[in-house]
């Protein structure tokens, strides 16, 4: 059985090599998937290498696009 493993703000940020600033943005902007539990915010670790494999997916002349 496969394990969901849950990443908060920093741990995605670190992943990503992001602020922690941009990814609160993109989560109040519903830009990446996320789930609450409580008051804490989470993005399932396959969520943002998903992010990832898009961006690196992308056309030479677009890359990025997917996420702005």
């Amino acid at each position: 059985m496969e394990q969901r493993q849950l990443l908060n703000v920093s741990e995605t940020a670190e992943m990503l090599r992001l602020k922690q600033s941009t990814i609160r943005a993109w989560i109040l902007n519903k830009r990446i998937p996320y789930v609450k539990m409580g008051r804490r915010v989470f993005v399932r670790q396959s969520d943002a290498q998903n992010l990832i494999d898009t961006v690196i997916a992308a056309e030479p002349g677009e890359s990025g696009s997917m996420i702005q």
